[in-house]
C-alpha cells in the first residue's frame, strides 16, 4: 500500500468505515444518501457541514444523493427558501440525483397511517397540546394515557378520514401513535403523527388540512426514497428509536439513522429561528446580509466555495459537539484568497502628495503583479503621476524611531513606482494637514532601480488623475460574544456594534472599474474584498470579505 493510500486509511471517519463495511458485506451495493432541509428559511454554515458529509460520502463511494425539501409544515415554507437552498447547494459544488419533497408523499403518509390505526398502533386523540403534555409525565415519571386512546379501530379509522376532510378545525384533534406511556424515551410516549392545519401549502395548495409531524414523515421518506444511510446531527439521537419504530411496523425498506456532531462557530448563532429573527426585526439588512452565517451571506461577502469545504474537512466527522473557532473559517478564506485574488491598490483615508520634481502634466505606466503566488496571473499597468494619493495614517508628521512609512525628512517607496522624500508639510488654518510636497528619485523606479538607495517602507497609492471613488463595507462579526450558545443575555444583546464600517471616501485605481462580481481581490495591506450586489453606474460598492490577520483576538484583550 502506497503512503498516500495508508494517510487516507487512517484519516477515515467512522462514517466512512460504517459506509465501506456496509459495502464489503454485501449489505448494499451502492449507497444513496439526502440531504433533507426545511424550506423555512437560509441555509447557514452548520447546514453546509451536512451538505459536504451527504453528498461527499456519495461521490466518495459512487452512490447519489437526493435533495429532499421537508416541507410537512405550510404555514413556515415558502418558494423563496426551496430557490435559495438549490442555489447554495450548488454553489457549493454539488449536485443532486433527484429533487424531492417531503409532499410528494402525502397520500402515501395517508396509507401508512391507516395502515398504523388497522394494526391497532395509531388513535385519533382530541385532548389539547397541553392536556397531551401533562399526560406524558417527566423523564423519570411515566406518563397516563387518556380514554381516547381505547377508541375502536374502526372508529379511529371514521375520525382519521373525517380530520382529512376538513370537518375539525385546527388544534381540535390529532392522530397519535400508540407505543409505550411509561418509556424511558419520552418520544416513545404515543408520539404525535398528525395535526390539522388549514393552511396553503406552496406545493399541494389547499389539497391536505392534517399535515405529518417530523419524526412519522422522516424515516418513511427515507425508506420511500431506499436511502441507505440516512444522517443526522446528534440532537436526532432520541428519535433513532422512534425512527426504527415507524419502519418495522410498517414493514418497509429499513433505512438508518446515524448521527455526527453538528457545526457550531464562535461569535454566532446557527439557530434558523435566530437568524430569522435578525431578518423580520431588521438588525440586518437581509438573509443575505454579509455579516450572517448564511451561505448567502458568506457568499454575498466574498467568501468561496472552497473555503468553506476546507473548513468542513478541517474539522472533519466527530461523535461530540464542540465549539469551532470562526478564525478557522476566517483561516480557510485568507488561504484560498491568498492564492487566487487579484492584488489592487486602494487608499481608504487619503492624504494628497504633490511630487515637486515631476514634470506637470506627464504620466506614465508602471506595472504590478496580479497575484505574486500565481505565476500565470500576469500583470497589470497602473498609471503613475505628479499627484498621488496615500493613506494619512502613513505619514506622521513626529514619527517615533521605528516608523518605517513618511515622515518629514524621510524616505518611502511608492509599490511598483519610485522612491519619494517627504519635503513639506502644507495645513490649512485649523492646523490640519492637507498635502505633502515631496520630490522623487527618477533613477528609483521599481524594476530597474540605479539609485543605491535602500529604503525600509513601501506604501500603496492612487494616482490622483485617474482615481475611482469607492464605497467600502468594513464587516466585522455579528456578534461580541464568543460562546453564543452558553449567553444567558438575550442574543440580540450581544451584537457587536461595530460589526460594519462604512468607508465613503476611498479611492481605487483604475483596473478595479472592470470588477465583476465572482472576482477577488486583495487590496495591498488592508484585506480581502469582492464587489456587492448593491453597486451602480454611480458607484462600486466593496465588502471586506476578511482581514489579512486575525486581529480580532488582539482587539479582544484591548478592551
Amino acid at each position: 500500500m502506497t503512503e498516500p493510500l495508508k494517510e487516507a486509511e487512517k484519516s477515515r471517519n467512522f462514517l466512512e468505515e460504517i459506509v465501506e463495511e456496509d459495502l464489503k458485506s454485501g449489505k448494499y451495493t451502492s449507497i444513496t444518501t439526502r440531504f433533507p432541509p426545511e424550506p423555512n428559511g437560509y441555509l447557514h454554515i452548520g447546514h453546509a457541514k451536512s451538505i459536504c458529509l451527504n453528498f461527499g460520502l456519495a461521490l466518495k463511494y459512487g452512490g447519489k444523493t437526493n435533495l429532499r425539501f421537508d416541507d410537512t409544515n405550510p404555514v413556515t415554507e415558502d418558494t423563496e427558501y426551496v430557490d435559495s437552498i438549490k442555489e447554495d447547494v450548488q454553489w457549493l459544488g454539488f449536485q443532486w440525483a433527484n429533487e424531492l419533497y417531503a409532499s410528494d408523499y402525502f397520500d402515501k403518509f395517508y396509507e401508512f397511517a391507516v395502515q398504523l390505526i388497522k394494526a391497532g398502533l395509531a388513535y385519533v386523540d382530541d385532548s389539547t397540546a397541553e392536556e397531551i403534555a401533562a399526560q406524558k409525565g417527566t423523564p423519570t415519571e411515566p406518563g397516563i394515557r387518556n380514554k381516547f386512546s381505547e377508541r375502536s379501530i374502526e372508529d379511529n379509522l371514521q375520525l382519521f378520514e373525517e380530520m382529512k376532510a376538513g370537518k375539525y378545525k385546527d388544534g381540535e384533534k390529532v392522530l397519535r401513535a400508540k407505543i409505550d406511556m411509561g418509556s424511558s424515551n419520552m418520544h416513545f410516549r404515543d408520539p404525535i403523527m398528525y395535526r390539522i392545519k388549514h393552511a396553503h401549502h406552496h406545493r399541494t395548495g389547499d389539497k391536505w388540512c392534517i399535515y405529518p409531524m417530523y419524526d412519522f414523515a422522516h424515516g418513511q421518506s427515507d425508506s420511500i426514497e431506499k436511502i441507505t444511510h440516512s444522517i443526522c446531527t446528534l440532537e436526532f439521537i432520541p428519535h433513532r428509536p422512534l425512527y426504527d419504530w415507524f419502519i418495522e411496523k410498517l414493514g418497509i425498506f429499513p433505512s438508518h439513522q446515524y448521527e455526527f456532531a453538528r457545526l457550531n462557530l464562535t461569535y454566532n448563532v446557527m439557530s434558523k429561528r435566530k437568524l430569522k429573527q435578525l431578518v423580520a426585526e431588521k438588525y440586518v439588512t437581509g438573509w443575505d446580509d454579509p455579516r450572517m452565517i448564511t451561505i448567502a451571506g458568506l457568499r454575498r461577502r466574498g467568501y468561496t466555495p472552497e473555503s468553506i469545504r476546507e473548513l468542513c474537512e478541517k474539522i472533519g466527522v466527530v461523535k461530540r459537539d464542540s465549539l469551532i473557532e470562526m478564525s478557522l473559517l476566517e483561516f480557510c478564506i485568507r488561504e484560498h484568497l491568498n492564492k487566487i485574488a487579484l492584488r489592487r491598490m486602494v487608499v481608504f483615508d487619503p492624504l494628497k502628495v504633490v511630487i515637486t520634481n515631476y514634470p506637470e502634466g506627464q504620466s506614465e505606466i508602471v506595472h504590478s503583479e496580479d497575484n505574486p503566488e500565481d505565476p500565470n496571473a500576469g500583470s497589470r499597468e497602473i498609471p503613475f503621476s505628479r499627484e498621488v494619493y496615500i493613506e494619512k495614517e502613513d505619514f506622521m508628521e513626529v514619527a517615533p524611531k521605528k516608523f518605517f512609512r513618511l515622515a518629514p525628512g524621510q524616505m518611502v517607496r511608492l509599490k511598483s513606482a519610485y522612491i519619494i522624500k517627504c519635503d513639506e508639510v502644507i495645513k490649512d488654518d485649523a492646523g490640519n494637514i492637507t498635502e505633502l510636497r515631496c520630490s522623487y528619485i527618477p533613477e528609483s523606479k521599481s524594476g530597474s532601480d540605479t539609485s543605491g538607495i535602500n529604503v525600509k517602507g513601501t506604501l500603496h497609492w492612487v494616482s490622483v488623475p485617474t482615481a475611482i471613488s469607492c464605497e467600502l463595507r468594513l464587516y466585522d462579526r455579528l456578534f461580541k460574544v464568543e460562546d453564543m450558545l452558553n449567553d444567558d443575555r438575550p442574543y440580540t444583546e450581544c451584537i457587536n456594534p461595530e460589526s460594519l464600517v462604512t468607508v465613503t471616501s476611498a479611492y481605487a485605481e483604475p483596473a478595479l472599474r472592470t470588477s465583476k462580481f465572482n472576482d477577488r481581490y486583495q487590496f495591498l495591506r488592508k484585506g480581502y474584498f469582492c464587489l456587492d450586489k448593491d453597486t451602480s453606474e454611480d458607484k462600486m460598492i466593496f465588502n471586506r470579505t476578511v482581514t489579512l490577520k486575525d486581529g480580532w483576538a488582539k482587539e479582544q484583550k484591548k478592551g
